[in-house]
């Protein structure tokens, strides 16, 4: 599992790897949260959220989840979680840029998690 310092320092890194741009409004900066949070629509508790981009009165922030992250990877060190890190935070911030964009279309990133999330009930049907 990885502390919370340990977490924060990979974070950190990663935010240093980015452009200024793409911090532009983003009001509430990145934070970390212990949270391990289960998306509504999950089934017997098998998916957690790893990062969140939320938009809340005006302010918008992203949320990486570090109690969800040590829930899915309980084994991973510094050098395993560096890239899957990077790569839940770039997510988070694909959709930072494309809410800025006003990219709202089939190809944004909105509609791509939309689809697996359709593609995940479907396979979970009861």
């Amino acid at each position: 599992m990885l502390s919370t310092e340990a977490y924060s320092r990979i974070l950190s890194q990663l935010l240093d790897e980015l452009p200024a741009e793409f911090f532009r409004e983003l009001s509430g900066g990145v934070i970390v949260s212990e949270a391990s949070p289960i998306p509504d629509y999950a089934r017997a508790g098998d998916l957690y959220t790893l990062g969140q981009y939320q938009l809340s009165h005006g302010m918008r922030q992203i949320v990486m989840y570090r109690g969800s992250f040590n829930r899915v990877y309980p084994h991973a060190d510094e050098a395993e979680a560096l890239p899957l890190l990077r790569k839940v935070l770039r997510h988070e911030f694909r959709h930072h840029m494309e809410f800025l964009g006003g990219i709202h279309n089939s190809a944004s990133l909105e509609a791509e998690d939309e689809r697996q999330k359709q593609a995940y009930l479907a396979a979970h049907q009861q």
